[in-house]
C-alpha cells in the first residue's frame, strides 16, 4: 500500500506545479516480457491479416472481410485486453491496452473498427453495466461473436453531445422503452449486432444510455458514407423507429448517459494518443527506406540536409508522443491499483483513475493527433510526386490521419476543455494553481535572482528551464483569471494558446524524464541519440511557448500590464547555453538511416 501511495503522490494536472522524478514515471522501454510478447502477437496478426490487404479492406468490395478480421482478432484475445477473466477477457493492465492500441494504430481503416469495438463499444458495459448486463454481453463482445457500435452523434449534436434529440418513451406496460431518432457517423454500424444508444427519456435535461440488440427491431440505416479516409471502416447513419428496448437494458441510471459519454471519451482520448504511434513509426520507416533508395543528382536523397531534417523531426515528435502517452497511461494504471487496494469496486476504480487524469488524456489526444498529421505530411513530402500517388502508401496514410483531430472531441474542444478543467480544479481547491500563480507574480515584482544554479547533475539545466516554462503558464493563466474572471471561458483563442503552452510543457517534461531514466539505467553512451531528441524537443517547445505566450498576452492585456507580462515571458523563456539544433537533427537522422527504421522503441 505504501508503494502505491508513493506512485500516486501526483494528481492529474499537478505536473504543472510539482516536480516529477524520472524514477517515478513509466517509459515504454520498461514493458515486461509478457507485454512485449502480446505486442509481438498483435504485430504478427497485423502483418498477416491487415497490412498486406489494406487496398482490399478499403475497397469494401467484400462486406464480410472486416467483420471476419475482427473475429480473428477476437480469437487471439486482442479484443479482450481490458475485460476481466470473469467475463471471458484477459484482464490485462491499462498500459497494456495502450500498447495494443499503439500497434493497431498502423492498421489504417481497421484501427477505427478495432477502436470503436474495444473502446466505446465494450467499455461502457464494462464500467457502467450491472452484473447481469456484463455477464450477458461482455463474453460475446470479447470474442467478436457480436460486433459493437456507439450511437451518440446526431445531425445537430456533435461537440454539444447532450443536445441530442433522440427520445426514449416508456411503453404503457412499463416493460420497454421505445427509442426514436437519428444517429450519424456511427462506426461499425454496417455489421454491428450491438448498439450503445444515447437518448433522452421524456423531457430529461440529460441523456440516458441503452444497450440495444439489433434483433430488437426498429433499426434501419443509410448506405455507407463515402469518406475522405478510413474508407474500409463502416460508417453509417442509424435510424430508430419505435425500437423496443427492455427496461433492464438501460445502462446505469436514468439521466446518467452524458456522464457515461464524457468518461468514456476520456479513455478514448488517451487511447487515440497511443493509437497514432504505430502509424507514425510505420510512416517514418517507409520514408527512411524510400529516401535511401530514391536518387537525385546522382545520390540518394537521404544524404540531403533538408530530407534529414524532416526524418529527424518526425522521430523527435514521435518520441515525445510515446513519452507522454505511456507516462500518463501508467499514472492512470497506478491510480486504479491504489483505489482498488483501498477497497473500491474495480469498475469504479477504473473510471475514477481515468477521470483523475482527464487533463493528461486531452493532452495525449491533441498532441498525438497533431504529431501524426505532421509525420504523414512530411512522409508525403519525402516521397515527392510519388507521395501524391494512390499507388504509394503515403496517400492513404495522409487521408486516414486527418480524422484523428476530429475523433473523441475536436482538438479545439479538447484544448479548451483541458484548460477549463485545470482552472475549475484550482478554484475548487483541488489543485494549488492559484497559490502558485501568486508566487510567480510576486517573483516577477521582486529583484531577479542572477545567481547561477547548480548545473552539475545531468539534465539540471533543462529542468531549471522547465520550471520557468511552467511559470509562463501560471503567470499568464493567473493574470487572465484575475483580469477576465468568468469571461475567461468565453475567450476561446486565449484558452487555446494556454492549452498549447500546457501541452508543450507536459510533452517536453515527459520526453526529458524518459531520457533521464534511460541514462540512469543504460549509461551515457547508450542514450546519446535520445539525449539529442529530448534536447531538440525542449528547444522547440520553448519557441512554441514563446509564440503562444505572446499571442495570449496580447489578446487580453494592455498598457503596463502587457509590458509586465511580456517581460516576464522573455525572462522565463530565456534559453541558457545555446544548442545547435541543425547538427543534432543531422545526428539523429543519420542514426535513423543507419538503422533503416525508427529505433527508439519498437512495439
Amino acid at each position: 500500500m505504501e508503494e502505491l501511495r508513493k506512485k500516486n503522490s501526483l494528481n492529474g494536472g499537478e505536473f504543472l506545479i510539482k516536480e516529477t522524478a524520472a524514477t517515478d514515471i513509466f517509459i515504454p522501454e520498461s514493458f515486461s516480457e509478457e507485454q512485449m510478447m502480446m505486442a509481438e502477437a498483435c504485430q504478427d496478426f497485423m502483418d498477416r491479416e491487415i497490412l498486406a490487404r489494406m487496398d482490399e479492406i478499403d475497397s469494401m468490395e467484400h462486406p464480410d472481410l472486416v467483420p471476419s478480421i475482427l473475429k480473428k482478432a477476437g480469437e487471439l484475445g486482442l479484443l479482450a485486453i481490458s475485460v476481466p477473466e470473469t467475463y471471458g477477457g484477459l484482464g490485462m493492465s491499462f498500459n497494456t491496452s495502450m500498447l495494443i492500441a499503439d500497434i493497431i494504430g498502423a492498421a489504417g481503416s481497421f484501427s477505427t473498427t478495432y477502436g470503436a469495438h474495444t473502446g466505446i463499444g465494450i467499455l461502457p458495459v464494462l464500467y457502467y453495466g450491472n452484473d447481469a448486463q456484463k455477464e450477458k454481453y461482455l463474453p460475446k463482445l470479447s470474442n467478436a461473436e457480436w460486433a459493437a457500435c456507439y450511437c451518440l452523434t446526431e445531425p445537430d449534436a456533435g461537440s454539444d453531445a447532450n443536445s441530442g434529440k433522440t427520445k426514449a418513451t416508456l411503453n404503457p406496460e412499463g416493460t420497454h422503452y421505445l427509442i426514436n431518432g437519428q444517429k450519424m457517423w456511427i462506426s461499425n454500424a454496417g455489421f454491428a449486432d450491438f448498439f450503445i444508444v444515447f437518448a433522452k427519456v421524456e423531457d430529461d435535461a440529460n441523456l440516458s444510455a441503452f444497450l440495444v440488440e439489433k434483433g430488437f427491431g426498429g433499426i434501419s440505416m443509410n448506405e455507407e458514407e463515402h469518406k475522405m479516409g478510413i474508407k474500409g471502416s463502416s460508417t453509417r447513419q442509424v435510424f430508430f423507429n419505435d425500437c423496443p428496448v427492455p427496461v433492464e437494458n438501460m445502462l446505469s441510471e436514468r439521466g446518467n448517459g452524458f456522464k457515461i459519454a464524457v468518461n468514456i471519451l476520456n479513455i478514448g482520448r488517451i487511447k487515440l494518443g497511443a493509437g497514432v504511434l504505430g502509424g507514425c513509426r510505420r510512416v517514418l520507416g517507409l520514408a527512411i527506406r524510400y529516401a535511401s533508395q530514391r536518387k537525385q543528382f546522382g545520390v540518394t536523397i537521404d544524404s540531403f540536409g533538408a530530407i534529414q531534417a524532416k526524418l529527424a523531426e518526425m522521430a523527435i515528435r514521435t518520441y515525445a508522443c510515446e513519452s507522454l502517452c505511456y507516462r500518463a497511461g501508467q499514472d492512470i494504471e497506478d491510480r486504479i491499483d491504489a483505489l482498488e487496494a483501498e477497497g473500491m469496486d474495480p469498475a469504479k476504480a477504473r473510471l475514477k483513475g481515468v477521470e483523475q487524469f482527464a487533463i493528461e488524456c486531452a493532452i495525449a489526444k491533441v498532441h498525438g493527433s497533431e504529431v501524426l498529421d505532421y509525420v504523414v505530411d512530411q512522409g508525403v513530402q519525402i516521397y515527392g510526386g510519388m507521395g501524391y500517388s494512390a499507388e504509394a502508401p503515403m496517400e492513404r496514410a495522409y487521408r486516414d490521419a486527418r480524422i484523428s483531430r476530429i475523433y473523441e472531441g475536436t482538438n479545439e474542444i479538447n484544448r479548451m476543455l483541458m484548460v477549463s478543467m485545470l482552472l475549475k480544479r484550482a478554484l475548487k481547491g483541488e489543485l494549488a494553481i492559484m497559490g502558485a500563480a501568486k508566487e510567480v507574480a510576486e517573483e516577477l515584482k521582486g529583484v531577479p535572482d542572477f545567481s547561477q544554479p547548480d548545473f552539475s547533475q545531468p539534465f539540471s539545466a533543462e529542468k531549471e528551464l522547465l520550471k520557468n516554462l511552467k511559470k509562463v503558464f501560471l503567470m499568464i493563466g493567473g493574470q487572465a483569471t484575475n483580469s477576465l474572471g468568468e469571461k475567461l471561458e468565453r475567450e476561446q483563442e486565449l484558452l487555446m494558446h494556454l492549452a498549447d503552452i500546457l501541452i508543450e510543457i507536459y510533452a517536453a517534461e515527459s520526453t526529458l524524464l524518459r531520457t533521464e531514466k534511460l541514462l540512469a539505467e543504460k549509461g551515457e553512451e547508450a542514450v546519446n541519440y535520445q539525449r539529442a531528441v529530448s534536447t531538440v524537443y525542449l528547444y522547440e517547445a520553448v519557441e512554441r511557448i514563446q509564440a503562444a505566450g505572446k499571442e495570449a498576452i496580447l489578446s487580453f492585456a494592455t498598457g503596463d500590464e502587457q509590458k509586465f507580462l511580456l517581460l516576464g515571458l522573455k525572462r522565463f523563456t530565456r534559453y541558457g547555453e545555446q544548442i545547435n539544433p541543425t547538427k543534432l537533427r543531422r545526428d539523429i537522422a543519420q542514426a535513423l538511416i543507419a538503422e533503416g527504421k525508427y529505433f527508439f522503441f519498437h512495439a
